[in-house]
């Protein structure tokens, strides 16, 4: 009678096969997973920095400001100075200011400040939109902003005359396209100079945005 073999050697062995298997199954798809996280970080890099320099001096910023503020501040400003601008030549050329139309100047504040508000709002879409602009060429961004500043300041320009119903609405939709046409293309040319990455440094995108707003400014008083 011949004996039989146990075989609970064997298939404690094979047990043990098994969980070495989904450890390593398991160690594997954790490298598998940080490699791909890596690569997922490196194109980002890659995509938001032109060099490894320009990666060096975003990260040294002092004040970062990121794109969507940079441009909220710049419509803050010029739905701040211009329409104020316009405010201050129809009163100079008024030359006489009665008390009792103390409500006009009340009114066109009104609108000085919708004006400011919607300009900052708006801002923040607008700044995505040259986000993506300032990817294409020189020549192509520079043909395209001036449509986009068209319409933010008529959208700016065009709600803070609603305040003075119709007329005032378009009146100001027609003054906020000229205005941005010219301001946006002329910001963003510095803006993306002066960028690195998604950010400019604060220092310098403060004396861009009241720079652009005030040359604005002067060249409505002085018109």
């Amino acid at each position: 009678m011949e004996l039989q073999t146990p075989q609970t050697r064997l298939y404690k062995h094979t047990f043990h096969s098994y969980e070495i298997d989904d450890r390593e199954r398991e160690l594997t798809q954790k490298r598998l997973e940080t490699l791909l996280s890596l690569n997922e970080q490196t194109a980002r890099e890659k995509a938001v920095y032109r060099s490894a320099r320009e990666k060096f001096e975003a990260e040294s910023m002092t004040n970062p400001v990121a794109h969507k503020e940079a441009f909220a501040f710049l419509g803050l400003l010029l739905g701040a100075f211009p329409p104020a601008a316009i405010l201050a030549r129809f009163f100079l050329n008024g030359r006489i200011f009665r008390r009792e139309d103390a409500w006009i100047l009340g009114l066109l504040i009104a609108v000085n400040l919708v004006s400011a508000a919607v300009g900052y709002f708006s801002g923040k879409l607008i700044g995505t939109v040259v986000r993506e602009s300032e990817k294409l060429s020189w020549t192509k961004m520079i043909l395209l902003l001036p449509f986009v500043g068209i319409l933010w300041g008529i959208l700016a320009g065009g709600a803070g005359g609603l305040a003075i119903f119709i007329i005032g609405a378009f009146f100001g939709a027609f003054l906020g396209a000229m205005v941005g046409s010219v301001a946006l293309p002329l910001f963003t040319v510095f803006h993306r100079s002066l960028k690195r990455g998604d950010m400019i440094e604060l220092k310098h995108l403060l004396p861009l945005a009241f720079g652009t707003s005030l040359a604005i400014t002067a060249f409505i008083l002085g018109a």
